[in-house]
């Protein structure tokens, strides 16, 4: 094409502070175009933490519905502890049963000789004079008119008779009659609509009559739940339209057992999570989790255990997920109702085991061993996988890619960054440690031999700010207009390093350092997530050449994949507005832009559920005619023009 010089559209945005400063002027070459932006730089990251998974997005009410913990007339549910890995907190914690006793003491003991599921459950005595008697947990949050659905499941003497109890704020009680037990443990539904809004309803299960009666398991979810997933969070991430998902960790990973994870919902043994605080039920694992890749239209992305898990156990879980119908694992997983292979493509074959923190923990030289061994035993499975192995800029990068470079696809890296108290400090230090990262292993392929002509690309499959006090609970941070505005700069530097970067993955979607942040009844996405899903719905995927004096702010610019338009992408930290004169070499201007803005009153604004947003994006119609851009002070700006 030939060159055109092209003054641009004058956008005006809501600008923060000041008045815009003297013009910045940026040249986009449009055939200077770097390697295509992999769309897996759109990743995410869940791992069972916090409330991730169970207070974030799995729609169960109740905790401890499996009964981890014993059931004691001493009621004292909840510990406060710091995180030992990152210096931040306190926070709260379950550290005994969330069930408190109603009637008498010693009325509820708990049985392991006949447990529904793990190694007890609770058995309820009635006395002698009926006086009720049974077990209660609090802090249910209701809304008015909205159905609910669960299920108890009981076992007990002809002469019980158990009811459960729905307690709202006011007192007011929705009896649901089950009468006799039955001999053998059994589910019953439970349904109700909640005749008003409660911050801490009351679920009470209680027994009067004579004998006893034992309770497996209870279970309590809006009845609207996507096969067990909470419908807003579900929505939130159709938003984000993340192309793939890491899970289940993270340093949880590496002391999981995934056949936990699979049967009977009900059935599956609670265990302590063995990395984090907290209780694992299991209710979340393979099955559910391929439903959620379906309900968000994304790709699975799973990590296997190479810390206190086998080989062997690598293999059948990969054999469960991809093998056919007539291999073992693949009938164990159609007699779980999926016949069909779930098609899972990429897996992460380890977690941070550089670390001591982590289970499993080996030096190097043993564990790329183990992970040459494990691979082998993917390939066998599957020749097809595709494999991520564990990597870590310095020694560890080196061992992983001397000794195993024919035993990996990808190869990972981690970054989290603190709070600096200078916004455009701290908004430069994710695209800092990424620019870092990628000249590492620039000089890898130039040191190591036969590096360069494999072409292992790197998985950042976990990135992300890490700072404050833990305000929805393990991890749980709040996020800034402030750190929206670094998350966009990282984006730029896997853009500016398209070449090396195939895959990104956020760390965490929801709650724990999370994009997506919620209450017990509500939802919203944070700053970070408003930034993340700008980009994956609007910017462009064939990088092209930026240059100019873009005074101070952090550029980048892309076609879109059939050439038909520009993105122009700015990232603006400082307070005062920016005058930009835009030159666009290769491509005519085929109309004016459409502009889109992130922003906020202030740094450190932020979203709260419930709330309404103070961090907002706005859309908006380029005029044409004139030769100038305005961008906001503490802002992200895309504008985006049709091509000619």
């Amino acid at each position: 094409m030939s060159r055109v010089r092209a003054l641009l559209v004058a956008v005006s945005l809501i600008a923060v502070a000041g008045v815009p400063t003297a013009a910045a002027q940026i040249r986009v070459d449009t055939s200077r175009t770097g390697a295509p932006i992999s769309k897996y730089i759109y990743g995410q990251f869940v791992e069972h933490l916090g409330r991730s998974i169970y207070g974030g997005l799995w729609a169960e009410m109740l905790e401890d519905r499996k009964f981890f913990f014993l059931v004691r007339d001493r009621y004292a549910p909840w510990g406060t502890t710091s995180d030992p890995y990152w210096g931040s907190g306190p926070y709260d914690y379950l550290a005994a049963s969330p069930w408190k006793v109603i009637g008498p003491p010693g009325t509820v003991a708990m049985d392991t000789d006949h447990a529904f599921t793990g190694i007890h459950s609770p058995l309820v005595t009635i006395p002698a004079d009926g006086t009720p008697v049974g077990i209660s947990q609090e802090g249910l949050a209701l809304r008015q008119g909205t159905a609910y659905d669960g299920r108890i499941v009981l076992k007990g003497g002809p002469g019980a008779r158990v009811s459960v109890r729905i307690v709202q704020d006011d007192g007011s009680t929705r009896e649901l009659a089950l009468g006799a037990p039955g001999a053998d443990y059994a589910a019953r539904p439970l349904h109700f609509v909640a005749s008003r809004s409660s911050a801490s309803a009351r679920l009470e299960i209680v027994g009067s009559g004579t004998g006893t009666f034992e309770i497996g398991a209870v279970s309590l979810m809006p009845a609207d739940n996507l096969g067990g997933w909470r419908t807003d969070v579900v929505a939130l991430l159709r938003q984000l339209d993340a192309p793939i998902y890491r899970w289940p960790g993270g340093n949880f990973v590496s002391g999981y057992n995934w056949r936990d994870g699979i049967g009977d919902r009900d059935r599956r043994p609670p265990r302590q999570n063995p990395a984090w605080h907290g209780v694992e039920s299991n209710d979340v694992g393979l099955h559910e989790f391929m439903d959620l890749m379906r309900l968000v239209g994304a790709e699975p992305y799973i990590a296997l255990n190479t810390g206190l898990g086998t080989v062997q156990e690598v293999a059948d879980e990969v054999q469960y997920c991809n093998g056919s119908g007539d291999t073992p694992m693949g009938k164990l997983r159609a007699a779980n109702g999926h016949p069909e292979p779930f098609g899972v493509r990429w897996w992460a074959v380890g977690n941070e085991m550089y670390g001591e923190w982590q289970l499993g923990h080996m030096p190097i030289d043993e564990y790329v061993k183990k992970h040459n061994a494990v691979v082998d035993a993917i390939r066998a499975v599957d020749p097809r996988a595709g494999v991520v192995a564990v990597g870590a800029v310095g020694p560890w990068d080196q061992g992983m890619l001397r000794g195993g470079q024919d035993h990996m696809d990808l190869i990972s890296e981690h970054i989290y960054r603190k709070e600096l108290v200078d916004v455009d400090a701290h908004t430069r230090q994710l695209a800092d440690d990424i620019d870092r990262v990628a000249r590492a292993h620039r000089g890898y392929r130039d040191s190591i031999a036969g590096l360069a002509d494999r072409g292992i690309r790197i998985a950042m499959d976990e990135w992300n700010y890490w700072y404050g006090p833990y305000v929805y609970g393990e991890l749980g941070v709040q996020y800034h207009l402030k750190d929206a505005l670094g998350v966009a700069r990282a984006l730029h530097a896997f853009f500016r390093n398209s070449d090396l970067f195939f895959m990104a993955n956020y760390a965490q979607t929801v709650n724990v350092i999370g994009a997506i942040k919620t209450s017990k009844t509500d939802s919203t996405m944070d700053a970070t997530g408003l930034a993340l899903a700008l980009y994956r719905a609007h910017f462009g995927t064939r990088p092209v050449a930026v240059s100019g004096d873009t005074k101070g702010m952090d550029v980048s610019a892309a076609l879109a994949d059939d050439g038909s338009a520009l993105t122009v992408a700015l990232v603006n930290a400082r307070p005062a507005a920016v005058r930009l004169d835009l030159l666009v070499d290769g491509h005519r201007p085929a109309g004016p832009a459409t502009a889109w803005t992130l922003t906020g009153p202030d740094p450190m604004a932020g979203n709260v559920p419930g709330k309404p947003p103070t961090v907002v994006v706005r859309e908006g119609a380029s005029p044409t005619g004139t030769a100038s851009l305005e961008v906001a002070g503490y802002s992200i700006s895309l504008f985006r023009f049709p091509l000619s």
